[in-house]
């Protein structure tokens, strides 16, 4: 059965068939690094990594970039309300996120771009907007004309009359529709050299620069977040197109994280993040909740739910760990016909578990009647599925995880009791005690970081873990 993947341009199911044969690229919007991440900022990075794991497991080779956006009015003002600045900001933040995809056995991207990294090729594209009649300067300020392009609203189905890019209207602007590419300097804010004049750029421009950059003027999958859809994917169409290029060929949003029937976001005040999730479940846990309802679909959270997932997770890893313990190692074996139908479907996750679970339920039936070499085939079977999805039980990640559980409790204690300590010392204006407190922590491996939501702690990472 041939992939078949929901483009939303078509609202529709189609064949993939990549650009060149035995190569797929795919392109996933990441994290905007203003804050911690949380658990509906994560879901993306869970279900399109089952997309990237789906074409390996077909001997595909992946090209698969994440980008980061490291410069936004978000990230402005949020570091000058902290007072801090706004790069250290975004970087405490991109260490967050990175924390967050790899406790939940995301795979690192192919390359994980910036924004403040690819400002030459922003410029460059304005540029060709700009001669081919798309774009306009004013007054330090870079405009995309919407009226330009008469596809504009094909993707998200907004016709031009309704159009409203949630941004100020700038006094240079010819149309309100009209949305921004490059922002003029203003005092205090960090600024890049333009023809136009100094300034930074707008969010929608860097993703359609860095997709191009790295994938090329066409490739096969752009994926997303549903919330993106309008204006962002919208704006990166119009861009990429009258700039000359072909860019995706398909469009993969997922649902959101919803509760109470909103979407989850920091506005809201429900935001449940990443680390606090992992004090209730285990990360491999988290990872099978995320993953478990199709990816296109909203996911209500409670806690019976993760909980619930979670027991789910367990009787799988249960039957695995109960086969190896009575019949012996158990190698990954191959997926069977129905999950692959199943995944092949739009990446039909739900019933890739029906199909998983079943073979657990016939593998357990094996073990009681004493069948270990059936038992073992079947938990063979159930590994290679599971590690389709990222969460093999067996996989040394979940594995090594395990084993430092408890460790990393006992370690999180005593570091929070220091920096309990180092608090009252800095309330009490005592900066000897506090100073000594974190020179004690850093000395230990342990690296504190001051953010809004208080003192954070990380072990530092070993020296020569870029080489490896």
């Amino acid at each position: 059965m041939t992939l078949r993947l929901y483009d939303t341009v078509t609202r529709a199911p189609r064949d993939f068939v990549p650009l060149t044969p035995g190569h797929a690229s795919v392109y996933l919007c990441g994290a905007t690094v203003q804050g911690e991440p949380h658990i509906g900022h994560v879901r993306s990075g869970v279900a399109f990594d089952v997309l990237r794991r789906w074409l390996l497991a077909h001997d595909y080779d992946v090209a698969f970039v994440r980008n980061v956006t490291d410069i936004d009015d978000k990230i402005l003002n949020k570091a000058a309300e902290a007072g801090r600045p706004w790069w250290e900001w975004a970087a405490t933040f991109e260490r967050s996120f990175d924390w967050a995809y790899r406790q939940l056995g995301v795979l690192p991207p192919s390359v994980e771009p910036r924004a403040t990294g690819h400002v030459t090729q922003m410029v460059e594209m304005m540029q060709r907007l700009i001669d081919n009649g798309h774009a306009y300067a004013s007054g330090g300020d870079v405009y995309f004309d919407v009226r330009s392009f008469p596809e504009y609203g094909r993707l998200s189905g907004h016709k031009l009359d309704d159009v409203h890019q949630g941004e100020s209207a700038g006094a240079g602007k010819r149309d309100p529709r009209d949305f921004t590419l490059w922002k003029a300097a203003k005092p205090g804010e960090p600024s890049w050299p333009t023809p136009w004049g100094p300034g930074r750029p707008g969010w929608h421009l860097e993703c359609s620069a860095m997709a191009v950059f790295y994938l090329g003027q066409a490739f096969d999958i752009h994926c997303g977040g549903l919330d993106l859809v309008f204006p962002h994917h919208e704006n990166e169409i119009a861009q990429a197109k009258c700039a000359g290029d072909d860019f995706a060929q398909y469009w993969l949003h997922n649902g959101w994280v919803t509760k109470s029937g909103e979407k989850m976001s920091k506005s809201l005040g429900n935001v449940l993040s990443v680390p606090n999730v992992l004090k209730i479940v285990r990360p491999q846990e988290l990872r099978y909740y995320l993953g478990s309802a199709h990816y296109r679909s909203m996911l209500e959270y409670s806690e019976e739910a993760l909980q619930e997932a979670a027991a789910g997770y367990r009787r799988c890893e249960s039957f695995v760990q109960r086969t190896v313990e009575r019949a012996g190692d158990v190698q990954v074996g191959k997926w069977t016909e129905e999950f692959a139908a199943a995944l092949d479907d739009d990446l039909n996750v739900p019933a890739a578990l029906a199909e998983i679970h079943g073979r657990v339920r016939e593998g357990n039936i094996a073990l009681e009647s004493g069948d270990a070499d059936g038992a073992r085939a079947l938990a063979g079977q159930v590994r290679a599925m599971l590690g389709i999805l990222g969460v093999d039980p067996l996989n040394e990640q979940w594995t090594a995880a395990s084993d430092d559980t408890a460790a990393m409790g006992a370690l999180d204690v005593l570091v929070q009791a220091e920096l309990d300590r180092r608090q009252q010392a800095r309330a009490d204006k005592n900066w000897a005690v506090a100073d000594e407190v974190r020179d004690r922590l850093a000395a230990a491996g342990v690296e504190v970081t001051d953010t809004a939501n208080g003192a954070a702690w990380a072990l530092k990472q070993a020296s020569n873990e870029s080489g490896q």
